[in-house]
């Protein structure tokens, strides 16, 4: 066998090899990126309960103002994690709740009254899914009462209402007089509406305050031992910045910290649905799924 003919069949086997060696690379990336997908979906929490507080109208610098560093909501922040870069999705305040309840402002602009819909949620998929929800609005008149205004409630404020006979059966909404005090008997998924009074709306950044030591931070306690999360978040700013809010998470499953990963309403409402492998809804479909907070990561 002459020189080069060795030498083409010796480029020829190493080309081969070549072929056999990128072909073997690329089956073990794509097995390893199926593997951390695998992965991903394994550490993922699946809280027993979680319960999701609305406050209102407040910035971010507003809330962590170092005035307040002595504040339940500090205090809370600390020990949960907080999000730096959270916000609300528009203005004024009742898209926001359709959205973190929706995954769509529903084509509403303003804080009107009433309005039915009847395509998917939160509540339902969660029901479809054999889990549960409710809405614990404060001063609201009665179980399943659809009433606009009412004292210091506000059905604006109370996403679940407007899909109330048309998609959801009146018990998902309730008074906060009926939030239990047997925390094991809450719903799978919770909204907690504080009235216009409690969440900041009208009253001050104070009352608030002590209404979430008073009535969130027991639940609290019992969720960190009962596998279980608080998220404390706000609709939207004061209409003075870019929409910047806080949003915080607190319970066994999270890193105590902060995270600067940019995060909104629709982000919320997807990891919602994540944690109880639901499908997601609207604009939660392309929301990125939240991460680097949780445990075991």
């Amino acid at each position: 066998m002459t020189a080069k003919s060795l030498f083409i069949r010796a480029n020829g086997d190493f080309t081969y090899l070549m072929k056999i060696i990128m072909r073997h690379l690329f089956v073990t990336t794509l097995l390893a990126l199926t593997l951390a997908s695998a992965v991903y979906a394994e550490v993922l929490p699946r809280p027993d309960h979680v319960v999701i507080v609305i406050e209102e109208n407040h910035g971010y610098a507003q809330i962590m103002d170092k005035r307040n560093s002595a504040s339940y909501i500090h205090a809370l922040a600390k020990r949960g994690v907080l999000f730096t870069e959270s916000h609300g999705v528009t203005h004024p305040s009742q898209p926001n709740y359709l959205a973190l309840f929706s995954g769509s402002t529903q084509g509403i602009t303003n804080d009107s009254c009433p309005h039915t819909f009847n395509n998917d949620n939160l509540a339902s998929s969660l029901q479809d899914g054999g889990f549960s929800f409710a809405t614990f609005s404060e001063s609201l008149p009665a179980t399943g009462d659809l009433i606009c205004s009412s004292g210091d409630y506000q059905r604006k404020h109370n996403p679940a209402a407007n899909w109330q006979g048309a998609r959801l059966p009146a018990g998902i909404n309730r008074r906060f007089a009926d939030f239990p005090q047997d925390y094991s008997r809450l719903p799978t998924v919770s909204f907690v509406v504080p009235d216009q009074d409690d969440d900041m709306h009208d009253g001050s950044f104070e009352t608030a305050d002590q209404w979430l030591k008073t009535h969130i931070d027991p639940y609290v306690a019992w969720a960190y031992k009962h596998n279980s999360l608080l998220i404390l978040t706000w609709d939207e700013d004061d209409f003075r910045g870019d929409n910047r809010i806080v949003t915080i998470l607190a319970g066994p499953m999270v890193v105590a910290g902060t995270s600067s990963q940019h995060i909104d309403h629709y982000s919320v409402l997807r990891m919602l649905l994540d944690f109880y492998g639901l499908p997601a809804l609207g604009a939660s479909r392309d929301a990125e799924a939240i991460k680097g907070i949780w445990k075991g990561r």
